[in-house]
C-alpha cells in the first residue's frame, strides 16, 4: 500500500522529506565494474565488444556482424504488423512536427558602437542514440532520440541496441528506419557507450551520447562526459497528479500505475485536496493491481514508492509538486491552465483530465527523455537543441575597437594579464597614429 499523508497532519514536513529524499535505485556501486569495461573497450576494441557481447547477451559476435546490415533490418521490418508500422509512424510524424518548430535561428546586428554581434547554431557531426534491450525494447525511445537530432541537422546517427540470445525487436528496426537511422549496432551496456565515445576498429566514434539504459549504462555515460556530451543521468520513472474533486478515480488509477508498471523503483504520486478521491484512487489501484499483467512490477513500485498526500487546496498541491520537481506532471483539475502557472519545476506538464500522460510516451509530440530525480528544478527535457552547438560571432571595426577597447585595457591590467592589454592597446595606437598622419 502507498504511504499515505495528509498535509494538516502535525508530522507532515517530517514525512514529505522523507519521502522526497527516499533513494530509488540500487545503491550497488557500478562504477569501478563500468570504469575496467570502458578501459578494456578502449584498449582492445572489437575484441572487447564481441568478449562482453557474449558474455552479457549470450550472443557470438565477429567484427563484421556486429553491425546489423541493411538487407537484415529490411527482413526484420517486413515482420511488422501494418498498423504497428502505421501507429509508429503516425508517432514519427507528430514528433518530427512539433520539435521542427524548436529549430532557433542565428543573428547579427550591430550595436551604436558599431560592433557588429550575433551567434549562429551548427548540429554535431555525429551522434550516438542508446536504446535498451533485453526485459523490454522502446521503439518509441527511437524516435524521441534520433528524430530530434535529424531535425537538428546531425550528419550521422547511430544506434546501439543490446539483443540477448541474438533477438531484436522489428519495431525498433522499423523506428530506426523511419527516423534516418545510419548505423545500427547489436551491442548493448557500458561496452556500447565506450565504443561511441571512443570509437572501435568498426565503429567511429560520435559526439554526443543520449538514450536511457541501466545502471551501468548511466554509470558509463557520467564516465565518458567530456569526452563526448550527454543528454542526462536517467533515474527510475516518475509521475506526479494533482486532482480535485469530481475527477475519474478509475482514469486516475491507470495513470498511476502506467508509470508503476515501467520498473519497481518508479514512483507515482497523487495530491489531491478532496480525502473522498484518495480513498477512492486507493480503492481503484488495489482492483487494477489484481488484474493488471505487470502487477508484481507494478506492485512493488506502488507499494514501495508510492504515495497520496491530502492537501489544503490546490495551491499548496502546486507547492509541494515543485519540490518534488516530478518527470511527468498531469493537473487533472477544472482549471489545469491557471494551475500550471503554479508549477515552476517540472519536465513536462499534462493538462486536463484527457491528456494522459501515457498519451506522451508516444504520439502527443513532445519528447519523453525528461529530466528525473528532482533534476527538473534546473534541466529540460531532450529537445533538437541538445543536438547543436551555438556559437557566437563578433566583428569591430577600428571606431569600434577605440569605443570599447579601453575598458579592456584597463580590466586586463586589473588581472594582470599584460599580453592581453598589449593585444588591443597595440590596435588603438596604431589607429591613432593613423588619425595623426
Amino acid at each position: 500500500m502507498a504511504i499515505r499523508l495528509t498535509s494538516s497532519a502535525p508530522d507532515f514536513e517530517e514525512n514529505l522529506a522523507g519521502l522526497l529524499s527516499a533513494k530509488r535505485e540500487d545503491a550497488a556501486d557500478v562504477n569501478d565494474v563500468v570504469a575496467a569495461i570502458i578501459a578494456d573497450v578502449r584498449k582492445r576494441g572489437d575484441a572487447a565488444l564481441i568478449e562482453l557481447t557474449a558474455r552479457f547477451d549470450r550472443q557470438r559476435l565477429q567484427p563484421a556482424t556486429l553491425a546489423i546490415p541493411a538487407d537484415e533490418i529490411a527482413a526484420e521490418i517486413a515482420r511488422v504488423d501494418p498498423a504497428d508500422k502505421a501507429a509508429l509512424q503516425r508517432a514519427a510524424d507528430r514528433i518530427r512536427a512539433y520539435h521542427a518548430r524548436q529549430m532557433p535561428t542565428d543573428q547579427s546586428w550591430t550595436d551604436p558602437e558599431g560592433a557588429t554581434l550575433g551567434w549562429r547554431w551548427t548540429p554535431v557531426d555525429a551522434a550516438g542514440l542508446y536504446v535498451p534491450g533485453g526485459q523490454a525494447s522502446y521503439p518509441s525511445s527511437v524516435l524521441m532520440n534520433a528524430i530530434p537530432a535529424r531535425v537538428a541537422g546531425v550528419g550521422r546517427l547511430v544506434v546501439c541496441v543490446p539483443t540477448p540470445d541474438g533477438v531484436i525487436n522489428p519495431l525498433v528496426l522499423a523506428a530506426c528506419d523511419l527516423a534516418g537511422v545510419d548505423e545500427v549496432y547489436r551491442i548493448g551496456g557500458a561496452q556500447a557507450i565506450a565504443a561511441l565515445a571512443y570509437g572501435t576498429d568498426t565503429i567511429r566514434p560520435v559526439d554526443k551520447i543520449t538514450g536511457p539504459g541501466n545502471a551501468y549504462v548511466a554509470a558509463a555515460k557520467r564516465q565518458v562526459f567530456g569526452r563526448v556530451g550527454i543528454d542526462s543521468i536517467a533515474g527510475p520513472s516518475e509521475v506526479l497528479i494533482i486532482a480535485d474533486a469530481g475527477q475519474n478515480p478509475e482514469w486516475l488509477a491507470l495513470d498511476l500505475m502506467a508509470q508503476a508498471e515501467h520498473d519497481a523503483d518508479a514512483q507515482s504520486i497523487l495530491l489531491t485536496d478532496d480525502p473522498a478521491l484518495a480513498d477512492a484512487v486507493a480503492a481503484a489501484v488495489d482492483a487494477l493491481l489484481a488484474r493488471l499483467p505487470r502487477r508484481e512490477i507494478a506492485g512493488a513500485s506502488w507499494r514501495d514508492h508510492g504515495a497520496i498526500i491530502v492537501t489544503r487546496d490546490l495551491s499548496e498541491a502546486a507547492a509541494i509538486s515543485n519540490r518534488f520537481a516530478p518527470e511527468h506532471l498531469e493537473l487533472c483539475v477544472a482549471d489545469p491552465e491557471t494551475l500550471a502557472t503554479e508549477c515552476r519545476h517540472a519536465g513536462a506538464i499534462f493538462l486536463g483530465a484527457w491528456t494522459p500522460e501515457a498519451a506522451g510516451d508516444y504520439v502527443s509530440g513532445p519528447n519523453h527523455v525528461l529530466p528525473t530525480s528532482r533534476s527538473a528544478r534546473h534541466a529540460s527535457g531532450l529537445a533538437v537543441t541538445d543536438f547543436l552547438k551555438r556559437t557566437t560571432v563578433a566583428r569591430l571595426s577600428p571606431d569600434a575597437l577605440a569605443a570599447i577597447g579601453p575598458a579592456a585595457v584597463r580590466l586586463a591590467a586589473a588581472e594582470g594579464l599584460s599580453a592581453h592589454g598589449m593585444s588591443i592597446q597595440s590596435r588603438l595606437d596604431a589607429q591613432n597614429r593613423t588619425s595623426l598622419e
